[in-house]
């Protein structure tokens, strides 16, 4: 989860008097951006019971049948395909192939992004929201704020923005403010860290106490109370999350190949038609636990942990992670930082079946540590979810040691993106050159 460069946003510590002006549009970026996530997901939630209830249920066809997924991820791939080729927009940028934060798509783009953003969350894809709804939001609210405040920046409204999807996301405003410290604190110009950060904690603390009236879930699972930390428990946690963080390399360096044999079929009709098969074919093998962005099925794991053999979950690591690498490469547009807690939280699983003497609190958060941390190349936010997972606080000074190992394995790994300027442009009718 790389962040905007520096540079991008330059600009000089607000004065008190402006920080309060702004916080009014900052506060209603961050109700706006909540209500988008949470409309967009909502949407995605409906169709996806017709898909996977209640037409099923209709026809009598049990819905955790190989079959069935396989066909619903195929069908998935082709409808994604088709809106990507055919419906004005295109989908926006590729997710491979951009930033969770980046500039603003038109506002034409929107739909087709929000589209298959919903088709690929209802129909079982192994990717995430916040890719789509930062990009969606980001566009909306800078073409909002410039016709009703003019004067602020468009970069500062993106940033703002981000913060504010974030919170949401997340359902706090310390996921956002984690992830701005390193940005506006490398930000040109004088003034406290705390001033830079401001507008966007007011947005995020918005967004965040929106989705909390709305209900939103939390990434806290149902796991024993991990109260009192052993010796031994330091080095636990520095291994699986180096098991963690070297799996989640593995596949960031095979994503630009596998994202480029895709291409090769040329017309996203195909490539990501061919993706749904894949992901198909993952989904008959894996079993509904591995379908989908993983937070519900995140806490159904760790629900039912004891229901699984150790061989039944080193499967569902296994497909999970080519099937998170599989839809990210193959065109599907979503986050990869939500299935990546899922992977995080399995290993975590495996290895308390493998060890029970490990805490299975202290395994699950260490398994997310390494894991996010590899996928999104953030150090606090692979630490704030691995805190929040276990619902202790007395586990993050153990995970604040396990990643510095895991930080070392990661620091000039292959990052789990695909720069633009490699791929070649594919012309797609009635519209401009653009980067699939």
């Amino acid at each position: 989860m790389t962040s905007p460069a520096p540079g991008a946003l330059a600009q000089a510590a607000p004065s008190v008097k402006r920080l309060v002006q702004l916080s009014v549009p900052a506060i209603l970026i961050g109700v706006v951006s909540a209500l988008l996530l949470f409309g967009i997901e909502w949407v995605a939630d409906q169709l996806e019971s017709v898909i996977w209830d209640v037409f099923p249920n209709a026809a009598g066809i049990d819905p955790d049948n190989g079959w069935w997924i396989f066909s619903i991820l195929t069908l998935t791939g082709l409808v994604v395909g088709l809106c990507l080729w055919l419906v004005p927009g295109h989908g926006g940028r590729d997710s491979a192939t951009t930033e969770l934060i980046a500039p603003p798509l038109p506002l034409s783009a929107l739909p087709s992004l929000a589209l298959v953003a919903v088709i690929g969350l209802a129909g079982g894809v192994s990717l995430g929201p916040e890719n789509p709804i930062i990009a969606i939001n980001t566009g909306l609210l800078v073409a909002l704020i410039a016709r009703l405040w003019k004067a602020i920046p468009t970069t500062l409204v993106i940033m703002i923005t981000a913060a504010a999807t974030i919170g949401a996301l997340f359902g706090t405003p310390v996921a956002a403010a984690l992830v701005f410290t390193g940005v506006v604190g490398s930000i040109a110009g004088g003034g406290a860290l705390w001033d830079k950060l401001f507008l966007p904690l007011v947005a995020a603390g918005a967004g965040a106490i929106t989705m909390r009236f709305l209900g939103h879930p939390t990434f806290a699972l149902p796991l024993p109370a991990y109260d009192t930390v052993q010796p031994f428990d330091l080095l636990s946690a520095a291994v699986i999350a180096a098991v963690a963080a070297t799996l989640g390399i593995g596949a960031a360096a095979v994503f630009p190949r596998l994202h480029g044999a895709f291409r090769l079929l040329r017309n996203p009709v195909f490539y990501v038609t061919a993706g749904g098969v894949v992901l198909g074919v993952l989904g008959a093998i894996g079993g509904p636990i591995t379908l989908f962005k993983g937070l519900q099925q995140t806490a159904e794991l760790a629900t039912n942990r004891a229901d699984y053999t150790v061989e039944a979950l080193i499967v569902i690591v296994l497909v999970k992670v080519v099937a998170l690498t599989v839809a990210a490469a193959a065109g599907f547009r979503g986050g990869r930082i939500f299935p990546s807690v899922f992977i995080g939280a399995a290993i975590g699983v495996l290895a308390n079946a493998l060890v029970p003497d490990i805490p299975v609190a202290l395994a699950v958060s260490a398994g997310v540590l390494g894991m996010v941390l590899a996928i999104a190349r953030d150090g606090w936010i692979a630490l704030f979810i691995a805190t929040a997972v276990s619902g202790s606080l007395i586990i993050l000074p153990v995970l604040c040691l396990a990643i510095l190992p895991s930080w070392l394995i990661v620091t000039k790994a292959p990052e789990m993106i695909v720069h633009p300027d490699s791929d070649k442009p594919i012309p797609l009718p009635g519209s401009a050159t653009v980067t699939p």
